[in-house]
């Protein structure tokens, strides 16, 4: 049903990859997110956690320069001064993978409400993308029941990155796989999210969106992007099983299960394309 749709989504959808460690540690940690591109003046679309995220790195990597600059502080004395949490990235490092030449710079625009955000690439000679994102123009078309997909890059595999012992220091690599295989899955439209205007900014989709598909598209079966996959809610069903007793490897067991329904939430085509109007970014509809 979607085979021509992804094949098209895959012209103009493109992954972030980041890796990131925390503090006292030289595990890397590998992540990735999803953008796909609106026009060819650089324009993309992506999430605000996305941008937030990428626009967090530098403030996170200059604290961990002044950090290393204290030569002579105990580990006590640096979690103190510069309140470290060890739950949170100590560096953190992103690259836009097949996107552009080359990167001068980037300009972000977010949206005040929605988890919407504009990526504009600065600087580049050549576009890595020759096509484009087309929006659906009659969002009425897009009703409870019909099955929609989204396409985006869960489960990294990329492994460009080491830990430089001598600089303590986290780096990307030309050796290694630097791509990570795009990933879609489909879901029928379950409801909508309205505001108290009853205006609907999201599309909800009987599966989840994966870790990793933030950013990516959502579309229809001949490829027409319908919004844009943001988060991932999980609802309690009620089917709870306590010391449930089963047979498993020839055993008796007793188990507790607690069931949830995991469902996408998209942001709506409509939404999408009021924000790019806002910032005079141009698009093609049908």
């Amino acid at each position: 049903m979607f085979v021509e749709a992804i094949e098209k989504a895959k012209q103009f959808t493109r992954p972030i990859h980041t890796i990131s460690r925390l503090f006292k540690s030289k595990e890397i940690l590998p992540g990735a997110a999803t953008l796909f591109f609106v026009n060819e003046e650089g324009y993309a679309l992506t999430c605000k956690h996305v941008v937030n995220l990428l626009l967090q790195a530098e403030q996170i990597n200059k604290r961990f320069s002044l950090i290393k600059s204290e030569k002579h502080a105990s580990e006590g004395e640096i979690e103190r001064k510069y309140k470290i949490n060890r739950t949170q990235p100590l560096q953190l490092k992103n690259t836009f993978v097949d996107c552009v030449d080359k990167l001068q710079s980037f300009t972000t625009h977010v949206h005040p409400k929605y988890d919407l955000a504009i990526i504009k690439f600065n600087g580049f000679e050549k576009l890595m993308v020759n096509e484009f994102a087309v929006f659906k123009k009659d969002a009425n078309e897009i009703k409870q029941g019909k099955f929609l997909c989204r396409l985006g890059y869960p489960f990294p595999e990329f492994n460009n990155f080491k830990y430089n012992e001598a600089q303590d220091d986290i780096q990307w690599t030309s050796q290694g796989n630097r791509q990570s295989p795009s990933f879609p899955i489909e879901g029928m439209v379950t409801r909508f999210q309205l505001d108290q205007q009853r205006f609907k900014y999201g599309i909800e989709l009987s599966t989840p969106g994966l870790k990793g598909q933030s950013g990516g598209p959502l579309f229809d079966e001949n490829g027409v992007v319908c919004g844009m996959q943001s988060r991932t809610k999980h609802l309690h069903l009620g089917f709870d099983l306590e010391n449930k007793e089963i047979f498993a490897a020839g055993k008796k067991k007793k188990i507790n299960d607690y069931s949830f329904i995991h469902l996408g939430e998209c942001i709506h085509v409509d939404v999408i394309k009021d924000f790019l109007r806002q910032h005079h970014v141009s698009f093609n509809e049908t």
